[in-house]
């Protein structure tokens, strides 16, 4: 069954393009599109897709606020944040927010048809460029409650993308189990997103920065550019 996706975008052009791209994907589906935050949180209660892809600056309600909203109300809903500037509050709100993927819009066709991919199957997906900002924002934890070997592990394959489903089979526990992990590490971290997690991983030398975006997306050999901002 092919990923269902919406798109939240002002620019229509921008919407066109992100549709024609995604289209050439027989594993993906647009199910829906908008041009405000507010009847982004609307048609993803309607539709019930499997990820949206969340433009931060729009009228109405802004693209995170519009995050934020659906994954309280909805969080089996994945939502991929696109931008065309790296506004260090923005980048760090969306990731706050709950967003599971950052993008530029000036990325790869390839590298966005990889995000919603990753973004459905529970994976971090974040834009090279937007890691540094982000490393910058997750310090280490300043209280006692430091992370245990097994909660360390699991930080480990999170940032390197795997889903819940993939480090339950690794490690042999279930994935209630899994979550439960999760669930402690964004405490002991005091963040609030597994993206957030995932870059901490990275700034504590636990996973390189490369492994936060798949090998897939950067290898690839197309070089079509949807959009330049």
């Amino acid at each position: 069954m092919a990923l269902r996706v919406l798109i939240a975008d002002d620019h229509a052009v921008v919407r066109q393009g992100l549709r024609m791209i995604l289209g050439l994907d027989n594993e993906i589906k647009v199910v829906g599109e908008t041009t405000n935050g507010r009847e982004a949180v609307r048609l993803a209660r309607e539709l019930c897709p499997d990820v949206v892809l969340m433009d931060l600056m729009m009228p109405v309600m802004d693209g995170v606020s519009a995050t934020a909203e659906i994954r309280q109300d909805l969080p089996e809903v994945e939502v991929v944040a696109l931008t065309s500037s790296l506004d260090d509050a923005m980048v760090m709100g969306a990731v706050r927010a709950g967003a599971i993927g950052f993008l530029l819009k000036n990325a790869e066709a390839d590298d966005l048809r990889n995000a919603v991919k990753a973004a459905a199957a529970g994976q971090i997906h974040v834009s090279p460029a937007a890691i540094s900002r982000l490393m910058g924002q997750v310090r280490e934890p300043s209280g006692p409650e430091q992370l245990t070997e097994r909660e360390t592990e699991v930080l480990t394959m999170l940032a390197r993308g795997k889903a819940n489903k993939e480090i339950a089979h690794d490690l042999r526990i279930g994935q209630q189990t899994v979550k439960t992990y999760v669930s402690h590490i964004l405490t002991k971290l005091g963040v609030h997103s597994r993206t957030q997690a995932a870059v901490y991983a990275v700034q504590s030398g636990l996973v390189p920065a490369g492994e936060l975006t798949p090998p897939e997306a950067l290898e690839s050999t197309t070089r079509e550019q949807w959009w330049s901002a």
